[in-house]
């Protein structure tokens, strides 16, 4: 089956591109572009895409605006953010208002790809040239404060270690080695983790951890 992409960007160049490597991508097609967010709006419930690809800064009506009407209007739609912005503030706000990834536009067609088949997936994507960017964020706006995440998320201690090394990108054998376990082992907490909290990807357990201010700057 097809998965069906809307996109929106004020620059045409930039909509060819992307049209382009699209092109490229099997099971995926553009079956519309719009160049701000108020045309967004009145395309999307014609269109009813499965994908919008978003610019954040646009000149009329901007992405993150458009972004906030789209959770009410056509909340079925996946949000991928594909934009030139860094700043951690602005990521953050994007995936708390709805957002379920985000790419900076000089992003590769591979990554690309990767982005798409994630969200078709039900699942998040963060293009890893930002994924510290989000996490350091986390870990600002945590100071100070440490929910108890045991009592609150059914995970055990050991769960939530393996948790925050998780989401500050440690591999499976990193966090074998540095907690003395086995690979197994840390596998089976892995899986376990996810299950209870029913979240299958790293993206969606960095946000988790945002969230529930898991991680802090100590940890």
């Amino acid at each position: 089956m097809i998965c069906n992409l809307l996109l929106v960007d004020d620059h045409s160049l930039i909509r060819a591109g992307v049209r382009a490597l699209v092109s490229d991508i099997p099971g995926y097609a553009v079956i519309g572009e719009a160049s701000d967010g108020s045309q967004l709006l009145t395309m999307v419930q014609r269109l009813d895409p499965d994908i919008i690809l978003l610019d954040i800064s646009m000149k009329d009506t901007g992405g993150l605006e458009a972004l906030g009407h789209l959770q009410q209007i056509r909340p079925r739609s996946k949000v991928l953010i594909l934009s030139m912005h860094t700043d951690p503030a602005l990521i953050m706000q994007a995936l708390e208002m709805g957002a379920h990834g985000y790419l900076l536009k000089d992003t590769t067609a591979i990554e690309l790809e990767q982005a798409l088949d994630a969200l078709r997936s039900n699942e998040r994507y963060l293009s890893p040239a930002i994924a510290h960017t989000v996490i350091n964020q986390a870990l600002v706006r945590a100071q100070g404060s440490k929910a108890d995440a045991v009592d609150n998320h059914n995970l055990t201690a050991r769960q939530l270690e393996i948790l925050r090394l998780i989401v500050r990108g440690k591999s499976t054998r990193e966090i074998a080695n540095g907690l003395g376990l086995s690979i197994k082992t840390v596998e089976t907490h892995r899986s376990q983790i996810m299950k209870r909290l029913q979240i299958f990807d790293v993206a969606g357990l960095v946000l988790f951890a945002v969230r529930e201010r898991i991680i802090s700057l100590d940890d």
